[in-house]
């Protein structure tokens, strides 16, 4: 075979073979297949797509370059769960152990964050001492002793994704529904659990635009799952705005704990039980959303999250304490009404701006930096009333307020929002 025959056939919109397809992803593991190729052939699938068989096919291939772990060893149903990615999304901290605290294994292999605002990962890492990078053995002797951990993803683990992207961000090449499934499901595959939630985000703060490209991927990948018998079940939920309350690797951590012990808001709080209800279910455990939400008001979510925090060596002291930041500022609304725009990519640009994410994946990340808002979409709000809180280690300047406060909308009309939108099973 050569590479220049294969570009050719998917830029004229033919559908390559799963020889082809194998072939192409292990010579560009093992070097054969140089970068400037393997990019052409990323900007033939961005413009001419791939079929069903082809992105499966592309999974697979890329599952059979690294390592796969086995689960097995660890009794019950494994979940996982997987987000597109969103601006300040810290529902893995709350979801993860609030599933575990009704004894179902979650082994969780999570990632860092590259613009808007930190991963998962760098959330954790917020914390004193905690440890993201974990042995294979030590990581399912944890999820047998304590029924959870989130940890940093193995670098064994599905090379050509690894590739893969790090050439997609500079090729322009991300927002394409084949790669963006492959992508994903090649890691959760390799990863062993046995089922599977995706957060497919949509909304101008997510990869996905629009409601009808959110579908589109949330079949392919729940299809993915299905086809190698991995239970999936895709959600497509709104990022027209911030998740919660916090953008910031500190004040994300410190809303979580907030929801943990049933003080966090209504609406993110309904939000996550929706999601962990859902997740019991993948594992044959059925729950009412009230049973669900119990398990956050009496402390038994929360309580395994500790545990987790101390079996990767994080300090609880550490964990509770409030974020130290030199300069706090207060937003004040501008005028009277309902706000209807919170954009979440431009706050998370904004976020990244005070260090709380990365531009390039060299930056350093300032755990204690963020905003806080007082008020969300389809609230109401009175002119002068607090509507944000900046936290800050550099001088907010006027020209920031500015910038910030040109992004908020407040209109006199009555808006309603609504976190989930649609269930793909």
């Amino acid at each position: 075979m050569r590479t220049v025959d294969l570009i050719q056939k998917k830029r004229d919109g033919l559908e390559l073979t799963k020889e082809e397809i194998t072939w192409l992803v292990n010579g560009y593991v093992d070097g054969s297949v140089p970068d400037y190729q393997m990019s052409a052939f990323a900007m033939a699938i961005y413009f001419k797509g791939m079929t069903t068989r082809e992105i499966s096919d592309l999974t697979m291939a890329m599952v059979a370059t690294g390592e796969q772990i086995d689960l097995s060893a660890i009794a019950g149903i494994k979940v996982d769960k997987h987000s597109t990615g969103g601006v300040g999304d810290k529902v893995t901290l709350i979801l993860a152990p609030l599933v575990a605290s009704f004894d179902v294994p979650v082994a969780k292999m999570s990632g860092r964050g590259l613009g808007h605002t930190g991963g998962t990962l760098d959330k954790l890492e917020s914390i004193k001492g905690y440890q993201i990078e974990v042995a294979q053995e030590d990581f399912i002797r944890q999820v047998q002793e304590t029924g959870l951990a989130v940890i940093g993803q193995s670098d064994k683990l599905v090379k050509a994704d690894k590739l893969l992207y790090a050439l997609r961000d500079v090729t322009a090449t991300v927002d394409t529904i084949p790669l963006i499934a492959s992508s994903v499901m090649s890691k959760k595959i390799a990863a062993g659990a046995d089922a599977i939630l995706l957060d497919v985000t949509v909304g101008e703060g997510a990869f996905m635009k629009n409601i009808e490209d959110a579908r589109v991927l949330a079949r392919t990948m729940v299809e993915l799952g299905k086809a190698v018998g991995r239970k999936t079940v895709a959600v497509i939920t709104d990022m027209s705005q911030p998740v919660g309350t916090s953008i910031g690797n500190r004040l994300e951590i410190l809303e979580a704990l907030d929801i943990l012990q049933g003080k966090g808001r209504a609406d993110v709080t309904e939000f996550i039980c929706e999601l962990a209800q859902i997740m019991l279910g993948l594992a044959n455990v059925d729950k009412s959303l009230e049973e669900v939400h119990q398990h956050l008001v009496n402390g038994a979510a929360l309580k395994k999250f500790e545990e987790m925090v101390e079996a990767q060596g994080g300090d609880l002291e550490d964990l509770y304490r409030p974020v130290q930041v030199s300069h706090k500022v207060d937003v004040l609304a501008e005028a009277t009404g309902t706000i209807t725009a919170l954009p979440a990519l431009e706050f998370g640009l904004f976020a990244m701006k005070l260090g709380a994410g990365r531009a390039v994946k060299t930056d350093n990340l300032d755990y204690e930096t963020g905003i806080v808002f007082h008020k969300k979409v389809g609230e109401k709000i009175l002119a002068g009333e607090p509507l944000a809180t900046i936290y800050a280690n550099q001088n907010i300047s006027e020209n920031m307020l500015t910038d910030f406060q040109k992004n908020v909308k407040i209109e006199d009309v009555v808006i309603e929002t609504k976190e989930i939108i649609e269930i793909i099973s």
